[in-house]
């Protein structure tokens, strides 16, 4: 069972799991309240925080690079370039985020467009997308100091960054949305106002840990962070932006998916957001232990430990083949129940369970590619898993216009065509573990710790 990395995995992944589910929670909250107020609203956040989070996603997708050579680093015990790298990336990371605050500000309204979002709908989009743009602005920072800390198997922190977001989040929520103490009724735009003031409270909160705690072994010198050149970013960035682009497939294959939706009715997006909700609820828990897998499976890579980086793997997948399990006992127990957290429309809450049970199957395929992904990451390849994703995303939009156009599904067919993609890709990425493993004393990595040099 390869026990003896269960608990390495654990220090990681549980801190990084608890301030995932509270940042989740926040969300689900964030949708309760705006599904209570107006139908509309659902639709709105499906529409505009998919295409939002593609662009946000990649700018923290993009620094996976910098933490898979800082690992593979710090297993070969090299300090210098540990800083090095460290450095580079936290003087560097900000400037694609502040490009895309730009992006939204002047091009918001044509994204949505191309999407086919409604003209009901457009409004409600334009005011969310107005007032949480600014997030962008510290998305950089976020993201290093993210790294730094996961590379340090130092990752109590972010349970407590996570409840500072969480209970920022909602306390705003509530009064912005509803108009309590004085202030207006702002329904969607009172969510966007307040998860922007939150997501900068916590990064407030995240800045102040990484500067005062001197335990954390990836964080660079003020000194070296002012000096830091562009050239070992780059190298990072070089090794990331396979799975930047990874991560974008995915999501456009999602913004397609969308787009699907609108053309089937005006609340298909709306339905997709609230099954898609609890989906992510668990998926970020998965990600969690994706995330100590990989920085595990890279320091393993780097000391060229076979048994750690294939025990780590194992105990990671199942893991999240336990979670999955029990979040299909309890949607199929309580289906009705879960969606009427999120609508008091009958017709949602009594016709919609099956969909809860897709996307629970679904996690079965999801998680192996999220675990086994990690492990080639790990390695220091990042390739294949962008050239599966691209197969994945041309795949996922075929199968779900087949689905929805050529049998009738409807929004059904879009969840059965995820679960193709999703399993399909998993039984491929696993044949590649597989072979990297067998081919361990072989394997060079895209980028090696010496790259920067």
């Amino acid at each position: 069972m390869n026990k003896q990395y269960l608990k390495k995995l654990m220090i990681i992944a549980v801190p990084i799991m608890l301030s995932n589910v509270i940042s989740q929670l926040q969300m689900i909250i964030d949708r309760i309240f705006l599904g209570q107020m107006n139908k509309l609203y659902m639709s709105a956040l499906g529409n505009v925080t998919s295409p939002m989070w593609t662009t946000m996603s990649f700018c923290f997708t993009i620094v996976m690079g910098a933490s898979i050579l800082i690992s593979q680093s710090v297993g070969a015990g090299d300090d210098e370039k540990v800083e090095s790298y460290a450095a580079s990336m936290v003087k560097w990371n900000n400037i694609v985020p502040i490009l895309l605050f730009f992006f939204w500000i002047f091009f918001g309204e044509t994204v949505f467009r191309a999407m086919g979002v409604s003209e009901n709908v457009m409004p409600l989009c334009l005011g969310y997308m107005r007032f949480f743009a600014p997030t962008f602005l510290i998305v950089g920072i976020e993201s290093s100091f993210s790294v730094i800390m996961q590379t340090s198997n130092y990752t109590k922190p972010l349970v407590f960054y996570g409840i500072v977001r969480a209970g920022l989040n909602i306390l705003l929520d509530w009064i912005l949305i509803f108009g309590r103490f004085g202030f207006p009724q702002m329904g969607i735009e009172g969510a966007a106002i307040a998860t922007t003031i939150a997501e900068y409270g916590g990064c407030l909160f995240a800045f102040a840990v990484v500067l005062s705690n001197r335990s954390l072994k990836t964080k660079p010198s003020m000194k070296a962070v002012i000096k830091a050149p562009l050239k070992p970013f780059l190298a990072s960035v070089g090794l990331g932006i396979n799975a930047a682009l990874e991560d974008f497939a995915w999501n456009f294959g999602n913004l397609v998916l969308i787009k699907i939706l609108n053309s089937i009715n005006e609340m298909a997006a709306g339905i997709y957001s609230i099954v898609f909700s609890v989906e992510v609820l668990v998926v970020v828990m998965i990600g969690a232990i994706g995330s100590g897998t990989m920085t595990l499976s890279g320091e393993a890579r780097g000391r060229g430990d076979l048994k750690q980086f294939g025990g780590v793997c194992k105990i990671a997948y199942i893991l999240c083949a336990a979670i999955a399990a029990v979040t299909l006992v309890v949607c199929l127990l309580i289906p009705q129940q879960i969606l009427a957290l999120f609508t008091t429309e009958e017709e949602i809450i009594t016709g919609c369970g099956i969909y809860l049970i897709l996307v629970c199957i679904n996690l079965y395929g999801k998680s192996g590619n999220i675990i086994i992904g990690s492990g080639i990451r790990g390695s220091g390849d990042t390739r294949w898993m962008f050239f599966t994703q691209i197969f994945g995303t041309f795949l996922v939009i075929g199968c779900a216009c087949l689905f929805v156009y050529g049998f009738g599904l409807g929004i059904t067919g879009v969840f059965i065509a995820v679960i193709v993609d999703e399993g399909l890709r998993a039984v491929i990425n696993l044949f590649r573990l597989r072979k990297i493993m067998r081919n361990w004393d072989s394997v060079t990595p895209d980028s090696s710790p010496s790259a920067a040099e």
